[in-house]
């Protein structure tokens, strides 16, 4: 039963919360970086300025544990001080001092510091943003518009052609940022794209040491490839015959190509920590951007004991439209990260280009799969090379048939095309092992994690990644012909896939299960194969024994459909500068659509079967259709607060998200469903009495001025819908109008109910996904 494994996923869950955070503790010091919070209104009028006073509460807590005076004064404790997004520090404190801190008058709360973990072209044309035709969106004289998007990341390669400034007016003079310097990095790197540049070490510096100058750039340069992908994916400028070794030729260009760039490096090479992306989000909203895109995760806590999900929460207030990579989780249920209600949670999906590659077995028979392999084209020709399969059983992967580091040995892999499973190992790095026991080629077969979904990579040998069901049909005839025998092939480029778009299988799901009412991710987005700007630093495959130097490269994750939707929302604040961040998430989500190219509804990589709203959320973005939704529903920083008060907090969790001294629960909402978001989830109690919910939405008038909207509702098995009114009727631009929502149970069912309700005008659709569920007996 769906439901009954929820309930139990719910629990393991929430038992093993602490275990989704990794704490950063330092092998020798006995502290460690807590970030600590505090109320800006509370702050005595003997001190002249906020960070007099938090620096004194440092010294206070650290005093009552008898080290002060011992050469670690109270200021070399503080390693950020945030004042914009977020009010507090960020402090090295031993376990007694941030409990002792805890109880302080004025703290609101403290975080001990969490590691975050990167979520690791065509696009624009699969988008309908391709220029030529009427409805190019890039001719309409937005390339001159001053929205800025800060990409918080492994920082930027500027002298990729897609960070050209050609054609570009002068820093919008709204800009605050600055360029900062270091290794490889000066002021002349950034130019009217890249308008700002900033780097953010302290807190990893605090939990891992020293950054090696010598090894890794101490600069907002980026060595490791991940900030300038997604920077191009966002903004890039357009490249003409961009390509990865001969693979997806074309231009390459961002979702927002008139858009400015401002660069927060926040990741280093043994991660990214908490304090440091909430310092960049503090400065960022200082500097003056309009958009943050942030493709990485670090498990999921609590609203209020979630740093970052508070410093985003600041971001909104002030106006910035924050989106998120959801996780690279799937397909297992309730995989998801970045789930707050403020922020634009982004699952991945496929385009209609691919990289075919093909096996010929011995026995003739051909078995189709992808590669990105380009190099010595010997195993391509008629020769047939033995094929090893170093495993025991097709169904079973065991240690050995992962390819893991020293698990091959080159007597039997010598001269021989080698069969592995994907899991644990990076996929690429497979490849290395077998090249370094002497194979000749590998065969990439996916196992029941991974399912018919098909990831090519640049490998270092020839090879060919493969489905599960095929993988298990090849391998069973390594396993039983004495003299079984392959060979691979590399088909190039192939446009036109269907079907299109496919939801990854690896992009998290849903449900949220902070709050089922609160549907996630959001909406998907391209997030397989994408070709952006790549780093001078590393080749294709990252591997150090890489030694192929490219412009662009090919990577696959929710890290990469992330920035497709902050380019898009750039977009839609150069086109609709009034509109604020949940304006622009209604706009993409009411307008996503749910069916793939051949007109049949979208489906899920992981079992080829339909996708669900919480696999794909509202579907996949259409920016052409967001610039123009017809209908929004807004949400102000009040409305948000108001859904926090139905989440059962206390006054004092409640505060980590009141800013303001005067925000208070006004009690404006009857349950958390009741938030003005895009889609709608009801949730049936446990009750079986409760046979009746209702929740109420409001829309706002974004299209013609004079303008009627008819509902249509899709029908349910477990219960009627009811809409009053049914019809929606506007006489002004901008004019809000309401509705009310109420379902009825018909039968209680077991699993989830899926569905939808739009509103037509004629012109428009605007459709909000719908999810019922009814919770089984406790």
């Amino acid at each position: 039963m769906f439901l009954a494994k929820i309930k139990w996923l719910l629990l393991i869950q929430t038992s093993s919360l602490l275990l989704n955070i990794v704490l950063c503790t330092d092998p020798i010091l006995p502290k460690k970086t807590y970030i600590v919070q505090m109320d800006k209104s509370a702050m005595p009028g003997s001190f002249s300025n906020h960070f007099e006073w938090y620096t004194a509460k440092i010294s206070s807590a650290v005093s009552n544990f008898g080290h002060s005076g011992t050469g670690d004064a109270e200021q070399e404790r503080v390693i950020y001080n945030y004042q914009h997004a977020f009010h507090g520090v960020a402090a090295r404190l031993s376990e007694e001092e941030a409990g002792q801190l805890e109880e302080e008058e004025g703290v609101l709360a403290v975080f001990p510091e969490t590691k975050y973990e990167l979520h690791t072209t065509r696009s624009p044309i699969f988008l309908g943003l391709a220029p030529g035709g009427s409805k190019n969106v890039w001719s309409q004289n937005i390339m001159d518009h001053d929205v800025v998007v800060g990409v918080l990341d492994t920082g930027i390669w500027p002298e990729s052609a897609s960070f050209n400034d050609f054609g570009l007016s002068t820093i919008p003079a709204h800009w605050r940022g600055t360029c900062e310097t270091g290794r490889a990095f000066d002021k002349h790197h950034c130019n009217r794209k890249i308008i700002g540049a900033r780097m953010f070490y302290n807190g990893y510096e605090a939990a891992t040491g020293k950054i090696n100058e010598e090894n890794e750039y101490k600069s907002p340069r980026d060595q490791d490839g991940h900030g300038t992908h997604t920077a191009a994916t966002v903004a890039g400028s357009p490249v003409r015959g961009a390509n990865l070794l001969g693979y997806a030729a074309g231009t390459a260009q961002g979702m927002s190509p008139g858009a400015r760039i401002a660069a927060y490096k926040v990741c280093w090479a043994g991660g990214c920590f908490s304090s440091d992306i909430l310092s960049a989000i503090d400065q960022a909203v200082a500097d003056g951007v309009h958009v943050l895109s942030i493709s990485l995760g670090g498990g999921i806590s609590p609203y209020y004991r979630d740093s970052l999900s508070i410093a985003t929460f600041g971001a909104m207030e002030m106006g910035v439209f924050v989106s998120c990579s959801a996780g690279n989780g799937g397909p297992d249920p309730i995989s998801l990260t970045n789930v707050s209600p403020w922020v634009t949670t982004v699952g991945a999906s496929t385009m209609d280009r691919d990289f075919p590659a093909t096996v010929k077995l011995g026995a003739q028979r051909t078995v189709a799969g992808v590669s990105l392999y380009k190099g010595r084209r010997s195993l391509s020709i008629q020769k047939q090379y033995p094929l090893v399969y170093i495993g025991s059983n097709a169904s079973n992967p065991d240690p050995s048939s992962l390819c893991l580091e020293g698990t091959l040995d080159p007597r039997t892999v010598k001269g021989n095309i080698v069969i592995c499973d994907r899991g644990i190992s990076p996929r690429v790095q497979k490849g290395q092992v077998v090249k370094n026991a002497g194979g000749v080629g590998m065969i990439l077969s996916n196992t029941n994690a991974n399912g018919e979904e098909l990831v090519a990579d640049c490998h270092l040998l020839p090879a060919v990644a493969v489905g599960e069901k095929e993988g298990k049909a090849i391998k069973q005839y390594a396993l039983t012909s004495p003299n079984a025998t392959a060979t691979l092939s590399f088909a190039g480029t192939k446009l036109g896939i269907h079907p299109s778009p496919v939801v990854a299988a690896f992009s998290s799901r849903g449900p949220n299960f902070l709050s089922l009412e609160i549907l996630k991710p959001d909406m998907v987005a391209p997030g397989v194969n994408i070709l952006a700007a790549w780093t001078g630093d590393l080749g294709p495959s990252s591997l150090t024994t890489d030694h192929r130097r490219v412009q662009f490269n090919i990577l696959s994750g929710t890290s990469m459909s992330c920035p497709h939707v902050s380019g898009i929302a750039a977009l839609l604040k150069a086109r609709h500068p009034e509109w604020g961040p949940a304006a622009i998430k209604s706009a993409l989500m009411t307008t996503a659509y749910v069916h793939d190219n051949t007109r049949n509804p979208l489906k899920d990589a992981s079992t080829n079967s339909p996708s669900t709203p919480y696999d794909h959320g509202a579907g996949h973005i259409n920016p052409l259709k967001a610039l123009h939704p017809g209908l929004i529903y807004d949400i102000s920083a009040q409305d948000y607060f108001e859904f926090l008060c139905t989440q059962k907090l206390t006054p004092t969790q409640l505060k980590v998200f009141s800013k303001y001294a005067n925000r208070s629960c006004r009690h404006s909402l009857k349950g958390p469903g009741d938030l003005n978001y895009p889609a709608i989830s009801v949730i049936f109690p446990e009750k079986a009495s409760v046979t009746s919910m209702t929740i109420h939405r409001t829309v706002t008038n974004v299209g013609p001025p004079v303008s009627n909207y008819h509902v249509k509702v899709s029908p349910f098995k477990g219960a009627t819908i009811k809409v009053e009114p049914n019809i929606l009727k506007f006489n002004k631009k901008n004019q809000k109008l309401s509705y009310k929502v109420t379902f009825t149970t018909v039968a209680r069912q077991p699993n989830p109910e899926f569905g939808g309700l739009v509103w037509k005008d004629g012109n428009h659709k605007v459709r909000s996904p719908i999810v019922i569920t009814w919770l089984p007996p406790l």
